[in-house]
């Protein structure tokens, strides 16, 4: 299976980090999204749905569910992964599915963090959510299989 990762450089309080960012979304698959092999090395989640898109919302509530399950099974760690919520195309609003107020719900249910953000137009919210991310990630993510050099923060 080929992987469908992103590798981004960037400086966060003056340390240098080498992001790489897997997106299972790109990649077509038989039956349903799992995120198993990811739920082992990732550091963080963005988890994106559509708010013009009401299943899209429907999927992001089921990965959501899936990374808090496995954080609180049996491969339990030490720390919870940092994820966040991301209701796109704000652009789309006139034509709008899912509520903000439903998303910032579903992020306190789960306890993650949320936003919403028009990717395609304001790449710079883009930018300032995943350094907030980052931020949460602690720098020792001990219990995690390595999947890349230290120094590295991954996310699914």
């Amino acid at each position: 299976k080929s992987e469908c990762i992103y590798t981004k450089h960037m400086c966060l309080d003056g340390k240098q980090i080498n992001l790489e960012i897997y997106d299972p979304c790109s990649q077509p698959r038989q039956g349903k999204l799992s995120l198993t092999d990811e739920l082992h090395w990732a550091d963080g989640f963005v988890i994106v749905y559509d708010i013009s898109d009401r299943a899209s919302f429907a999927v992001a509530k089921a990965l959501l569910y899936r990374i808090r399950e496995c954080q609180s099974g049996a491969s339990k760690r030490a720390s919870e992964s940092a994820v966040v919520l991301v209701g796109n195309k704000q652009d789309l609003c006139h034509i709008r599915e899912v509520g903000w107020e439903e998303g910032q719900k579903l992020a306190l249910d789960y306890k993650c963090q949320f936003c919403e953000l028009s990717a395609a137009e304001h790449n710079q919210e883009v930018a300032t959510m995943f350094t907030k991310l980052l931020k949460n990630i602690p720098s020792n993510s001990k219990g995690k299989e390595k999947r890349r050099p230290s120094g590295s923060k991954s996310m699914a």
